[in-house]
């Protein structure tokens, strides 16, 4: 870290995973935000500024050491501030907002300009998958590729997706932490529903890259993660099918949840919105929501130059 160095603050948007049936796949970046600022420090562990719980202090500890790991600094001392709207544990890519800011702020504070690829790569390491990684960091709608035999990040393809397409999420006040979601999963899987699940997202790749939104119509039907996860969220399939009858294209589970999210026309979003959060209401389940759009630039630090595209 240079001498003298100052703060850098990273803005990192929140980003809905799987979409659907494109499981540890499919990301999209929405307009929900996180802001992880740092501050050069005595030591060399991170310092909260202000009482923060474990789990993020967990993660910025593991953020800051694969760094230091792949980059080959010595660890320095740092005191971190994370703010904004993006809400933990709801299947909106929060931990990605946290890790992804700390190691872009230690990438600009220490000018070791990893590069935003690899970036991905090193979040998706700690992640275990790349769906929300590439989303965050990249920006827009992203198709990540893993390797076969060791699970490592290969790429991301991206594409962008015009503002007046909106995503409609919302959520009951249910923390689901994605690692220990995955113990709902089964072992296997019948073989006809793999392949239903390929299908759905397949055509729905296709409709974001061909920007025929209007194929999404019920494109997004999952049979390997939603049916063992949506039955643990009390209204969150009836508020995905009321998104729908109010005029969505389609709907899906965000992530590993709580967070259910529809993808309509920016004109109809006020009434999906309200069917989406009637739908709780009705089963006695409170809910909080936003009407989002895609954001399409991804993790920018703030002040000083983006990481690089290398």
């Amino acid at each position: 870290m240079k001498a003298g160095a100052e703060s850098v603050t990273v803005r990192v948007p929140a980003s809905t995973s799987n979409c659907g049936a494109g499981f540890d796949t499919l990301g999209l970046a929405l307009s929900l935000y996180n802001r992880v600022t740092l501050s050069p420090a005595g030591g060399n562990e991170p310092l909260p500024e202000r009482p923060t719980d474990a789990r993020a202090q967990a993660m910025v500890a593991e953020a800051a050491a694969a760094f230091a790991l792949a980059t080959g600094s010595q660890r320095r001392g740092f005191r971190y501030r994370i703010e904004g709207d993006v809400p933990p544990a709801r299947g909106l890519g929060s931990s990605v907002t946290v890790v992804a800011g700390v190691m872009a702020g230690l990438d600009a504070l220490h000018e070791t300009s990893i590069g935003r690829r690899r970036l991905v790569g090193l979040v998706a390491a700690i992640e275990g998958h790349p769906d929300n990684a590439g989303a965050g960091i990249l920006g827009g709608f992203c198709v990540s590729r893993s390797d076969p035999a060791t699970g490592a990040y290969v790429d991301s393809q991206r594409f962008e997706v015009p503002g007046d397409v909106a995503f409609v999420v919302a959520w009951p006040p249910v923390e689901f932490v994605t690692k220990e979601s995955r113990g709902a999963l089964p072992s296997s899987l019948p073989y006809f529903d793999a392949v239903r699940s390929i299908n759905s997202a397949t055509y729905l790749v296709a409709a974001f890259a061909s920007r025929d939104y209007a194929r999404l119509r019920h494109a997004a039907g999952d049979f390997t993660h939603e049916p063992y996860r949506l039955p643990q969220i009390p209204g969150g399939r009836e508020a995905i099918g009321a998104g729908v009858a109010a005029g969505a294209w389609t709907g899906w589970l965000s992530g590993s949840g709580s967070s259910v999210l529809c993808v309509c026309e920016r004109a109809k979003a006020d009434a999906v919105f309200h069917a989406m959060t009637r739908a709780f209401s009705e089963v006695s389940t409170p809910s909080e929501g936003r009407i989002l759009a895609a954001d399409n630039d991804g993790l920018k630090v703030e002040g000083r130059p983006t990481p690089g595209a290398g």
